[in-house]
């Protein structure tokens, strides 16, 4: 989980795993409400679910009032001999998204940290409306989290910092604004990141979603500036 380090599966008593979202039913997008799920591979090919039942749900009994609308996507970290499972769930009917954190020790049960949400909507600001989607990675002695925020009608990139994975201080800037983009790539919104490290050139590279003039597409920024071709 090492901010520079290439992305790879790890193997857990001889099988990959992960964690994923889902909806109750096809037809659209993100159809009300979400859950998650837990699954498993022996090759990283073929993936099948590691348990029949949900291992999040707004039906669970120790679920709260900010995410009972819907849950959505996870972001799976381990540290030592603990899971920990950030993910970002809406309340209904104001559409308020905020990050949540639940913990396990064996990727099948999981309890949802008591003083969620994590990391919470902050008034008149970039994220004023969502905290979401959040991609977790440990930078030497401290932990960064890379989310996106949503306020003044736009989706930012914006970043936050922790020593414990529990407790969360937020940039109220983001590192990334909506519209920068000089062709209106991304006028409307910059979200969603993929975060690489090129260790050949030092350059972070951050792939992101972009909405904008032309539709949806995938924008790029660098932690340093490039040679153009």
């Amino acid at each position: 989980y090492e901010i520079k380090a290439p992305r790879v599966l790890k193997r857990r008593d001889g099988k990959f795993w992960g964690l994923y979202g889902a909806y109750r039913k096809r037809g659209s997008y993100e159809i009300d409400p979400g859950y998650e799920g837990v699954c498993c591979s022996d090759d990283g090919l073929i993936w099948r679910r590691a348990a029949d039942k949900y291992i999040l749900s707004v039906h669970d009994d120790s679920c709260k009032e900010w995410e009972r609308g819907s849950i959505y996507q996870p972001w799976l970290v381990q540290d030592g001999d603990k899971f920990y499972n950030f993910y970002n769930a809406k309340k209904m009917p104001e559409w308020k998204e905020q990050l949540g954190l639940a913990t396990s020790t064996d990727l099948l049960c999981w309890d949802r940290y008591k003083d969620n949400p994590v990391l919470r909507v902050r008034s008149g600001g970039f994220d004023s409306d969502f905290v979401a989607d959040a991609k977790v990675f440990r930078d030497r002695d401290h932990w960064c989290m890379f989310y996106f925020g949503v306020g003044y009608g736009k989706a930012h990139i914006m970043m936050a910092f922790s020593k414990d994975l529990h407790h969360w201080n937020a940039d109220p800037n983001p590192i990334y604004k909506a519209g920068q983009h000089p062709d209106g790539l991304d006028k409307q919104h910059a979200h969603k990141i993929s975060l690489v490290y090129n260790s050949a050139n030092e350059t972070f590279y951050m792939y992101f979603c972009a909405v904008g003039e032309a539709g949806r597409g995938i924008g790029l920024i660098t932690s340093k500036k490039l040679a153009q071709d």
